[in-house]
């Protein structure tokens, strides 16, 4: 049951980064589970050792723990935007 979560928090989680970073027309159902839970990882190495709080991978499912997931999730796909090579409007 645990895992059926994961993959529901991750998916909004994802949702949510790719609505900030204003690729969600681009995304679809897979891509933002794997976007929320890469990004919950990439949060766990760079926002967790910052900020002291577990990510929703380290089976942390609250406030504190979404929110820095999503920051991890922002973070990937900026990276990824970067490298990618896709210009963005600041619009």
């Amino acid at each position: 049951m645990n895992f059926i979560i994961w993959l529901i928090v991750g998916a909004i989680v994802g949702w949510v980064a790719s609505v900030v970073m204003r690729t969600n027309g681009q995304q679809g159902l897979i891509l933002n589970i794997l976007v929320g839970i890469v990004g919950a990882f990439v949060a766990g190495l760079v926002l967790t050792p910052l900020l002291g709080i577990p990510t929703i991978n380290q089976n942390n499912f609250s406030l504190p723990g979404v929110l820095v997931s999503i920051g991890g999730a922002i973070i990937l796909l900026a990276v990824v935007m970067l490298f990618s090579g896709r210009k963005r409007s600041w619009r």
